[in-house]
């Protein structure tokens, strides 16, 4: 016991020599002279003269609080963007990038249409939804109550800046709308209607005048929207969409023309551009903390093809950052399995996000 004793000791007094011999800081060179070990009389002549010695040069090179700096973050990472300039630059940043006000980073999360939860009721359900195609016509009634809790959400994400010079922005965007009766306890509350709508958008900033409004974007996509059923409740169309965004003050004005895309294979719904139209307006009003967004579409057809469907949401405060909203649709299309379906509806819940 003795014996291992004395060995441990020596041990420990062989690895601590370098601090035996430690020098005081200040002290010259040849205070390292009593170092018999020759890695640590080096490091003791290294630090003498005020040279770095290998391990601190390794440690100073790798310190996490320089890779992870907040310059270094804030140049691979920055998604705020300065002040906006106008409520559509706000949403689609629109501004040339310069050395004083650059572009946001690519590939951050932003808000895209509003986002909101709400109770929804209708003044006629549609138990038998149909279609031209006789394999999308459901023959018996879905039990479908008139009260369920409808919920939209929705986020895009920028792919790439100034794709032409200093103008060009590529934007992907996805929203999902839900129709999900809650309430209708006998048919174990299922989800009535999902519409899922992925998009990619090329936007570029504009500069001219039109009636008095500033055209200040224009837009062109392309939008997949579908329900993701099979037969005979299945629903899509593929569009292309040209958007002109134009302000005016507090008034923000959007024009969306759009041509339907043929899928191949069998069409789900071969008329639904007769009801859920060929183009949109949206007129966007900001007061105050208060937001008014006004949409109308249309067949822009006569006759028996003259379809169309108006929208109407409010946006006011309640307790930041929520908002209660309240929404009114009146006309065909609310969602894509009542794109031939025609019906009131309205209700009010809360949101998170509003246009801007």
């Amino acid at each position: 016991m003795a014996r291992t004793l004395q060995t441990l000791l020596l041990v420990l007094l062989a690895g601590a020599s370098p601090l035996i011999h430690a020098v005081e800081p200040g002290a010259g060179p040849s205070a390292c002279a009593g170092i018999d070990e020759a890695a640590a009389r080096l490091a003791c002549y290294d630090r003498a003269v005020g040279r770095e010695t290998p391990a601190e040069r390794t440690i100073a090179a790798t310190r996490p609080a320089d890779v992870f700096s907040n310059e270094t973050l804030g140049d691979v990472n920055r998604c705020d963007k300065g002040a906006p300039s106008s409520l559509l630059d706000a949403r689609w940043e629109l501004d040339a990038d310069t050395a004083e006000d650059p572009k946001p980073a690519t590939f951050c999360i932003r808000p895209f249409r509003p986002i909101y939860l709400m109770p929804f009721y209708t003044s006629r359900t549609n138990q038998t939804p149909s279609s031209p195609t006789p394999e999308n016509n459901v023959s018996g009634p879905q039990g479908i109550n008139r009260g369920e809790l409808k919920y939209q959400i929705s986020l895009k994400t920028k792919l790439a800046n100034d794709l032409f010079g200093d103008n060009g922005d590529l934007w992907m965007g996805y929203t999902q709308v839900s129709h999900w009766q809650i309430f209708n306890g006998d048919r174990s509350r299922p989800f009535r209607e999902t519409n899922y709508e992925p998009e990619a958008q090329l936007v570029f900033r504009t500069d001219f005048d039109v009636l008095g409004w500033k055209a200040r974007m224009l837009g062109l996509g392309l939008v997949h929207q579908s329900n993701g059923r099979s037969d005979p409740l299945s629903r899509s169309w593929n569009r292309a969409t040209a958007t002109l965004g134009l302000e005016r003050e507090n008034w923000t004005l959007l024009l969306r023309p759009w041509w339907r895309m043929f899928e191949i294979g069998e069409d789900d719904n071969p008329d639904i551009s007769d009801y859920m139209g060929r183009g949109d307006m949206q007129i966007i009003k900001v007061a105050g903390d208060s937001q008014y967004a006004l949409m109308l579409r249309h067949s822009l057809r006569g006759g028996a093809r003259s379809h169309g469907a108006v929208q109407f949401d409010w946006a006011f405060p309640i307790a930041p950052p929520l908002r209660g909203h309240v929404q009114i649709f009146n006309g065909y299309g609310e969602s894509l399995i009542d794109y031939n379906h025609r019906a009131w509806y309205a209700g009010i819940g809360l949101s998170l996000i509003e246009w801007y």
